[in-house]
């Protein structure tokens, strides 16, 4: 991305407040409350710096937007007013931690809140570096996939995921990981395994994340990926019983007009039973459409 019983269907649980962390405002909390007030992104903000005091956002007419960021942002200036935000907790990778997690969600916290998307959400690195070189590997696991021996296997890739959303949720500074949605952001610039077999290995991985972050009770798990992207990488890797079946995408586009962003929302999914609920376009920073 630039800035971008475990077997169960996710669901987008929209409460009629959407509940403020009890991690507290400004540190690592999540899913604010909505505001009376709608305040809508403007193309000339006043931005606001992570470094600084707070400023204020300029109205203007159009559909409230999210903003998501991320270790590219790190330092710089952010403009105040978003609708929502999506933080990324990882460094690029599956295996790295963005060192700017705590002042980005600091940022995230003074979100609106004026869609029925949570207030502050999460996404984080996947990949599969098939046994190889590119992350820590299991050696042992018994999973829904069968047991992990430490092959190149369905069942390690699995455990390999199960173990990457485990450290996400408990060793980057994120508190109350279960308050928040988790995005699983599937793109090219990681490692995969493209070998025979390579597809079904690489969603086996995305099942375990999915599967872990289910056990812990977050709100949400969803797809963030383009159609070409997934199908390069996971392809028909998806049988019926897979977990990552129904869950929500949200789908970054070429175009950078709002109005592509909410054309893009009757695109198809990824997989079967899923919707698209969030499409993403770039212009100065990476900007998210509600299509809720």
């Amino acid at each position: 991305m630039r800035a971008l019983a475990v077997l169960c269907r996710y669901q987008v649980r929209v409460p009629s407040r959407r509940r403020t962390p009890t991690a507290g405002r400004g540190t690592r909390g999540r899913c604010s409350a909505p505001r009376t007030v709608t305040v809508l992104l403007a193309a000339t903000m006043l931005v606001l710096s992570l470094a600084e005091g707070p400023a204020l956002a300029a109205p203007s007419a159009g559909p409230p937007l999210g903003i998501d960021v991320s270790y590219p942002q790190c330092g710089k200036s952010l403009p105040s007013g978003q609708a929502f935000a999506i933080v990324g907790v990882n460094g690029g990778r599956a295996t790295r931690t963005n060192p700017c997690l705590a002042a980005e969600l600091a940022w995230a916290a003074r979100s609106t809140g004026a869609t029925v998307q949570d207030s502050v959400q999460l996404y984080v690195n996947t990949g599969n570096p098939a046994g190889g070189a590119g992350g820590p590997w299991p050696r042992a696991g018994t999973t829904p996939r069968g047991t992990c021996d430490g092959s190149n296997s369905r069942a390690c890739a699995y455990q390999y995921g199960w173990d990457r959303a485990r450290d996400d949720a408990t060793n980057r500074g994120v508190r109350h990981p279960e308050q928040y949605v988790w995005w699983l952001d599937v793109e090219l610039a990681n490692k995969w395994d493209y070998t025979s077999g390579g597809a079904t290995r690489n969603a086996a991985v995305l099942e375990g994340m999915t599967d872990y972050f289910r056990s812990i009770g977050v709100r949400g798990v969803g797809l963030y990926s383009s159609l070409p992207m997934w199908r390069r990488i996971i392809g028909n890797g998806v049988d019926s019983v897979s977990s990552l079946n129904g869950l929500p995408n949200w789908r970054p586009i070429v175009a950078r007009t709002v109005a592509a962003a909410q054309a893009a929302c009757g695109q198809a999914p990824m997989t079967a039973g899923s919707t698209i609920v969030m499409t993403q376009f770039t212009t100065d920073l990476d900007y998210d459409y509600s299509c809720r």
